[in-house]
């Protein structure tokens, strides 16, 4: 399937590449942003003339225009799909537009530049199928899973709601915390603090500049924001309420078994860090195949035994400073090395 993408900025660049490495051919338009010469359309007219599916990866305010511009050109076999974070707005406006006439349907892929970069894995994608077109949601969804992505369908309504209280709720307590210096250079900060920087810096780098379409184009983004200072509100009135009275508002936690409460914590703790263990290891893996591919275009062989030699004095020494067992660290790594090589021979 030959695919043109509409909108070639930050989000625009990614999908091509993710597109690319999965052997789709495709070419972009973008009336302001700078595309090699070898993937840029003459223009839209020629875009649409020449591609059987259309990804429109433009912000939701020039979604109208676009369509309006696109529409005279588009023909009943192709495919035209959205990548907004929001959905009810866009899945509307491909309905007034393309209607019964031209395939079409809103996704949402769960992932983005900086994320694809980091090979964080799995790649997930929301698809809200238009009632018009089950057969063209079907095509996108075996599009993505061509692109390793794991689809859930969902209605648009369904999608916004818990972007509602996900997405646009992280974004809005991370604006918060760094309105009050958070996000800033610290001395030092707290265990229960590292998760929330991670969260800080993911939003500052991936996709900052998405705060206002999640705030003010998800129609239930407003009651979350409501409802979440609401509950702030309370539990802040109970603290004060707590501090005069001598009491104590608590944070409420599971029960974590009767027969050793220390134990069991211990044990859930482990098994969350192994998962996390795991899914970091996919994603080197992903790296790994991603360096295999160069090498492959250099004419170099998998195995560069400097290279390895090198990384284990690193994981060495890093183990040294953390108060490791030096040994068991690059045991560890020696086998990593070796499942790496055996992944770049397999790709």
């Amino acid at each position: 399937m030959r695919i043109g993408i509409v909108g070639y900025g930050r989000f625009g660049r990614a999908l091509g590449a993710l597109l690319h490495e999965a052997g789709h051919a495709y070419r972009a338009w973008d009336p302001v942003t700078e595309i090699p010469a070898d993937l840029r359309a003459a223009g839209l007219r020629d875009l649409a003339d020449t591609h059987e599916a259309l990804v429109l990866a433009v912000p939701i305010r020039a979604l109208a225009p676009l369509l309006t511009e696109l529409r005279p050109h588009l023909r009943a076999d192709q495919l035209v799909f959205d990548v907004g974070s929001v959905k009810v707005g866009p899945c509307a406006l491909l309905e007034e537009h393309l209607g019964a006439a031209i395939p079409h349907a809103g996704t949402h892929p769960l992932f983005g530049p900086v994320s694809l970069a980091r090979a964080e894995r799995p790649l997930r994608v929301v698809l809200c199928p238009s009632p018009h077109h089950p057969a063209a949601a079907q095509r996108i969804e075996s599009l993505f899973h061509s692109l390793g992505c794991e689809v859930l369908r969902q209605s648009p309504e369904d999608h916004d709601r818990v972007m509602a209280t996900t997405h646009a709720l992280t974004f809005f307590i991370a604006k918060g915390l760094l309105a009050v210096g958070a996000g800033a250079e610290l001395p030092f900060t707290p265990p229960s603090f590292h998760a929330i920087a991670r969260t800080l810096e993911s939003v500052r780098e991936d996709a900052g500049h998405l705060f206002a379409t999640l705030q003010n184009e998800n129609p239930f983004a407003s009651g979350a924001r409501e409802g979440l200072l609401e509950a702030l509100a309370a539990i802040h009135r109970s603290l004060a309420e707590a501090a005069e009275t001598g009491g104590g508002e608590q944070l409420s936690i599971p029960d974590l078994g009767a027969r050793s409460p220390a134990l069991q914590e211990a044990r859930d703790h482990i098994d969350a860090l192994d998962q996390e263990l795991v899914a970091l290891l996919a994603r080197r893996t992903e790296l790994v195949l991603r360096a295999g591919r160069a090498k492959a275009e250099l004419s170099l062989p998998v195995h560069d035994p400097e290279r390895e030699t090198a990384q284990l004095q690193d994981r060495r020494a890093w183990a040294e400073e953390a108060g490791l067992d030096v040994q068991g660290v690059e045991d560890v790594f020696r086998a990593v090395l070796r499942s790496s090589r055996s992944a770049q021979g397999r790709g």
